[in-house]
């Protein structure tokens, strides 16, 4: 994979794109995490995908976001189609696990010009917004005050913190080299930490978003798999199904073995599901 960044007008965004021919997906990944996410499972998909990876403003990018950048879940939303807008990239199919599925969810509401199908991988969704205890507890933290904010994610330094329920204990069973990663720039950037209260802060203002999204999904007519780890502690299975239900092409895939972090947990897995969807 190379690399890239584009100039978006919530600044610069930086993504990966392995460049090969064919189908193109768009895969987004979720709340403190980057476009690693998915590295696993892309190695399992090129040659046979263009795999394009953007690393959103989620609290794990290295470029700050322009001040006046609309961080909410929406505008990430709006963001991601200025994305696919400006590669000029058509037919897409999106892709988005925790956080980034519910941006997709949004995408999809609002006609999404550029996407022909969508993949949904246990994701926020219903009234599990903000999800799971772990989600809960980052949108009350995001309420301090900057410096106190500071100060109540420097325990994710040490595993155990990081392994903790109220943090990705329940997220992943095999990826804290990652998740390590991804906590960097929160830890260590005054700037990436502005963005990430900003975020936290707009959740925290709209509970009942992905409640209003789920009573307008039957709008969006076009193929959906909705692939959910069977035993998620974070996104209930139950949701998934409903998801499923309420899209009119929607199928649903439980996975075993596999916490929220599908990608992580269950790569081959996802991306032979992911491959011979889109194909």
């Amino acid at each position: 994979m190379a690399t890239k960044t584009v100039e978006l007008s919530a600044g610069t965004i930086e993504y990966e794109d392995t460049g090969a021919d064919g189908a193109v997906l768009v895969l987004l990944p979720g709340l403190l995490m980057d476009s690693s996410l998915w590295e696993s499972v892309i190695a399992e998909l090129a040659p046979a995908r263009r795999c394009i990876a953007p690393t959103l403003p989620l609290g794990a990018h290295r470029h700050p976001a322009a001040s006046d950048a609309d961080l909410s879940l929406p505008g990430l939303a709006r963001l991601t189609e200025e994305f696919l807008e400006r590669l000029q990239l058509d037919d897409v199919t999106l892709v988005g696990n925790d956080t980034g599925g519910a941006i997709v969810q949004l995408i999809a509401i609002g006609g999404a010009p550029r996407v022909g199908r969508i993949v949904l991988v246990s994701c926020d969704a219903f009234d599990n917004y903000p999800p799971g205890v772990s989600g809960k507890s980052l949108v009350l933290t995001g309420r301090l005050p900057a410096p106190l904010f500071r100060l109540a994610m420097q325990p994710l330094r040490l595993r155990p913190f990081r392994r903790m329920p109220l943090s990705f204990g329940w997220l992943t069973k095999r990826g804290d080299a990652l998740v390590k990663h991804w906590i960097a720039p929160v830890l260590e950037q005054r700037e990436i930490r502005r963005d990430t209260i900003r975020l936290l802060r707009s959740i925290a203002a709209d509970k009942d978003l992905m409640d209003k999204v789920a009573g307008r999904l039957p709008q969006f007519d076009r193929p959906a798999l909705v692939v959910w780890a069977a035993k998620d502690r974070i996104m209930p299975p139950e949701h998934g199904r409903r998801l499923a239900g309420l899209l009119p092409q929607g199928r649903f895939v439980e996975v075993e073995d596999s916490r929220t972090l599908v990608p992580l947990d269950q790569p081959r897995r996802l991306a032979h599901l992911i491959h011979d969807f889109s194909a």
